[in-house]
Formats: C-alpha cells, structure tokens, sequence
C-alpha cells in the first residue's frame, strides 16, 4: 500500500478527472473496506460502483461501472473514493484487519459445518439469490453432462423478455440484462475449461444469433451488451483453439459470419485470428470462399472488407487493387486508396498512374475529392513538375471557385513563379460569378474573399461596392481599411450596428459594443470625436434598459 496516495492517484486519473473527483467526495457511500481491496457507490449521473485494488500486481488500481471507467480510465469516482479512505489513512490498517479476521472466522465456521447443514444453508442462499442459483444450474448441468439443459439455461439467460416493458429493454435496465447475458458467455467458457469445447463452440454460436435478436430490442447505449458480444467472441474463439474443429468446416462458418449470418454488430470475429487454428488447409478455403463471394457481389462491403483483409494480410497487394478497383468512386477516393497502396508496396509510378486515371475519370471535378487533387499536386512538385501542379490546380479551381481552391492554385503558381498570369484568369471567373451574383439575396462572392486574402483592399472595396458584399465581408473590409479609410469604414460600422440595437442577448451586445470602439477609432482618425460623443450619448439614452449591454460600455470606457 505504499504506493496510495494523492500523487498516485493524480498520475492514474490524470489531472482532469483528479480535479472533477474532489467534487464527489460527498457524493461516496457504503465504503467497505476488504483485506486488499475497498468498494463503495458513488453518485453522479447515475449510482456507480467502484472498485480500488490496493496491492495489485500493479500497484493501485481500481474498477467503476460508469461509461468512462468501462473503457479501462480511472475515473474521477475511483478518484472520489481514494481521496476518502486516505482521509481515513490511520484507520486503514485495523479496517484490512478486521477483514482478514472476518475472513478467516467465515472460513473456519464453513468448515465446521456438516455436509447437511451446507446443503441447507446452500439452499437458503439459492432461494434468495436468482443470480446464484442460475450459475450453479448452469453448473451442475455442465458436470452431468446435459448438454440440452445447459442449452435451455443458455437461452434463458439470453431471454429478454423478464427485462422488457412492452417487448423492449429500456436503459434503466440494460445493464440487469447485459449481466444476465455475461452469464450465458462464462457458461460456455466453463465448457471449455472442463474439456467440453467440442459443445462449447456450438453453443457459442447459438448464443451470437440469440444475443443478434436480442440487441435489436435493448436501449444498449452504454455498450454493455457491446463487451458481451466481445467476450462471446472470446469464448468461440478458446473452444475453437481448445477443440481444433475440422478446418473446412470453420472457414465456412467464419465465412458466413463475416458476410452477416450473425447481423449484430457486436459479435465482430476476425477469420485472421484463427489462422493458426485453419492451417493451411483451412486458409486455403478461407480465401476460395471468400473471393467467390466477391466475385458474386464486388460491391458489397462485407465482401470487400473481407476479400481485402485476407489480401493485406497475405501480401497480395495486386488482389487488394482488383477489390477497390472493381467498385471505383466517381470522385476518385478509390483511386486515391489505391496510389496509396502501390506508395505502401514501393511502386510509385504505379500510384501516379491511377492517382491521374482517378482526376480523368471523374464525371465532376467540382465534386472530386480534394485528398487526390492535393496528392497527386504534391508528386508533381516532388518530380518538378511544377506547371502541371498549377495545370491541375487551375482546372479543380475553375470548377469549384472557392477561397480554398483559390488560396491553392496561388501557392502553385507562386512555386512555379507565374502567379501574376494566372491571378488575372482566376480573379476574372471570380468576377463573372460576383456579377451574377449581383442581385442574388445570398450575396457574398468568392471575389472578395479572394482579395481580401491577397491583401488587395482597395480592390476588395471596389469589388463590393459594384457587386456586393455579406456583411460579414464588410465588416473585415472596414476593419482592414479602417486606417487609410476611415470615412468608408465608418459607414459600414454604422450601418451594421443599426440592426443590433434592435436585438438583445449577451452575444448582441458584445458585438453592439465591438462595433461602437472601432466606431470611436474612426472617428478619432478624422477627429470628429464630439461627433461620436453625441451619437454615444443618444445611444445609450435610448438603449438604457439593457442592463448588461449598459454594464459591458462601461467596463471598455464607452
């Protein structure tokens, strides 16, 4: 236990859920303490439970049943419950004491007993424990060798309906549900312990098709039946190693769960993890079964994953392209996975190739994806091919005329020093769409956008002013020209703060109040300061109701 303390506890939650935990220390109840070990619930959203290991072989660790603390973290209730018993840090040893005595008088007064007298009070503890005495039918049907009642109990335990309100598990009960469910999965891996995994693996299965029926009609939203799922896997995947079934056989099975035999989405078995189990054999018709479904449905995903998994893992790299190249995206994304796979297999002109072949087959280069313009933009500057980075860049911005797109076909141009011509031709399509624009009430063309990005106010203004502008473009061309401009910025300052007077809300104000500095700014450039004064004044005169927006003006002198 030397290593409990509030830095130990710090360094396992992380300074983040640290500091949230001090804020539970009142919400910790029931702490009991054990020889190695403390648990208690703690309060949050829901009531968690936890618990801190004390001497692991790890040093402190500890378990919660909160969301954050199912994934493995040390949560902020762990951190809760080790800042209370460190309170109590001098009591700690006698508490671990208490336990080991409580201990070992439980043990000595079992064995005192008779055999009839554990019978009864097994049979008291069974009549008032449902859980148990489900684990000890399990038990005793596994020892007799009864298949059909383990089955029977399997399929109980799966059973939703105890659970359902109206044939549906609502969240409140899920996690009841979820450790039911956990029962059936340690069911089945006691099979295997036993040296019954040869019953062990069907019934594993059953119970992925039972739990697929199941998670359909299950507020599941924390994931518990999602770690069930998990662990089922687990447990088909231990009997399959522990009873080496017949290969052909399992490469069928694993094949027709890959492609949705078991729809469920929780059960998610990898065939790889079962190579050593296969052998060659069974490999063999791993892969055969699973490019004929291929070649049967090329376009479907499971098919696809599956046939492209099997690829990766056994080096094929040429099977891994005929896969994405019999479904090829009209975009060129497909294209874009395959070059990376041919840079990945160390053929780059092989990935040029079809990087180019995913620009050429594009019906929409205003819609191609902009992951393959940028790759194939970079090989050509890696290969000095400058003009043909501009080329390409030229033509996805004719098609698409945004900012971005603007912003890249100059930073090609600029590297291959031609950008004065190539500015002219892009400010010209940008020009033709801002006229069109002219007179549309979704305003704001890409034009300005442009101009205000190379820096070109005075043209940004001219721009807007014969074309229009949104005024949020306005507001960033008053703000850039407000030095040499003041008399135009100032107009648009007050133009735009006319609405928000009108409106009220902390955000409003806080623009309202921004716009009426650079407001004052202006005026201070054209030293008509008393001007501003008296329009601050009548302002404020007839906006003195709004409290918050009267306390905001005085805190920035207004």
């Amino acid at each position: 236990m030397e290593g409990f303390s509030e830095p130990t506890l710090r360094a396992l939650a992380g300074s983040r859920s640290f500091e949230r935990g001090l804020g539970y220390l009142d919400a910790v109840s029931g702490v009991e303490v054990g020889d190695g070990w403390v648990t208690a619930s703690v309060h949050g959203t829901e009531r968690y439970e936890v618990e801190l290991t004390l001497d692991g072989p790890g040093g402190l660790s500890g378990e919660c049943d909160c969301p954050y603390g199912m994934e493995g973290n040390f949560c902020k209730h762990l951190v809760a419950l080790g800042l209370t018993v460190l309170a109590q840090r001098e009591s700690l040893p006698r508490q671990r004491k208490a336990a080991r005595d409580r201990a070992q008088d439980l043990d000595g007064w079992l064995s005192g007993l008779s055999k009839d007298e554990l019978l009864a009070l097994v049979r008291e503890q069974l009549g008032e424990d449902r859980q148990l005495r489900r684990r000890l039918e399990l038990r005793a049907a596994s020892a007799r060798g009864d298949l059909a009642a383990v089955r029977a109990r399997i399929r109980d335990l799966l059973d939703i309906s105890p659970f359902a309100q109206y044939g549906y598990v609502e969240y409140a009960d899920a996690r009841a549900y979820a450790d039911q469910a956990g029962q059936a999965v340690s069911a089945i891996g006691a099979l295997t312990g036993s040296g019954r995994a040869d019953d062990a693996i069907p019934l594993a299965r059953e119970a992925m098709k039972l739990l697929a029926d199941a998670v359909e009609n299950v507020d599941d939203s924390d994931g518990w039946l999602g770690q069930v799922g998990t662990d089922l896997a687990e447990a088909h995947l231990e009997a399959c190693r522990a009873a080496r079934p017949d290969p052909e056989e399992l490469a069928r099975w694993l094949v027709g769960h890959a492609l949705g035999d078991v729809d469920d989405g929780l059960t998610d078995i990898d065939p790889l993890d079962y190579e050593e189990i296969l052998g060659e054999e069974g490999m063999a018709v791993l892969r055969k079964l699973a490019a004929e479904a291929w070649q049967g449905n090329r376009r479907g995903w499971a098919e696809k994953y599956l046939m492209e998994r099997l690829a990766k893992a056994g080096g094929d790299v040429d099977a891994v392209i005929a896969v994405h190249a019999a479904d090829l995206s009209p975009n060129g994304h497909t294209h874009l996975v395959i070059a990376h796979e041919l840079d990945t297999a160390r053929r780059p002109d092989e990935a040029l190739r079809w990087a180019e072949r995913g620009i050429q087959d594009a019906r929409d280069l205003a819609a191609v994806d902009t992951a393959l313009v940028d790759y194939l933009c970079d090989r050509y500057a890696q290969a000095d091919r400058r003009p043909d980075a501009v080329a390409l860049r030229r033509d996805h911005f004719g098609a698409r005329r945004t900012l971005l797109a603007y912003q890249q076909l100059r930073a090609a141009a600029r590297a291959a020093d031609c950008w004065s011509a190539e500015r002219e031709g892009a400010l010209a399509l940008l020009r033709a769409d801002a006229e069109q624009q002219q007179h549309s009430r979704y305003g704001g063309p890409a034009l300005i956008d442009a101009l205000l990005d190379d820096k070109d106010i005075d043209a940004a203004w001219q721009a807007a002013t014969e074309t229009g502008a949104h005024d949020q473009q306005w507001l960033t061309l008053a703000d850039q020209a407000r030095a040499t401009r003041p008399t135009d910025a100032l107009g648009v300052y007050r133009r735009l703060t006319e609405p928000l007077t009108k409106q009220t809300g902390n955000a409003v104000y806080e623009q309202l109040t921004s716009l009426l500095l650079s407001i004052r700014d202006c005026h201070r450039r054209l030293d008509t300061q008393d001007e501003f004064t008296t329009y601050l004044t009548a302002l404020r005169a007839d906006q003195k109701r709004k409290r918050n927006l009267m306390r905001l003006l005085d805190q920035h002198g207004l």
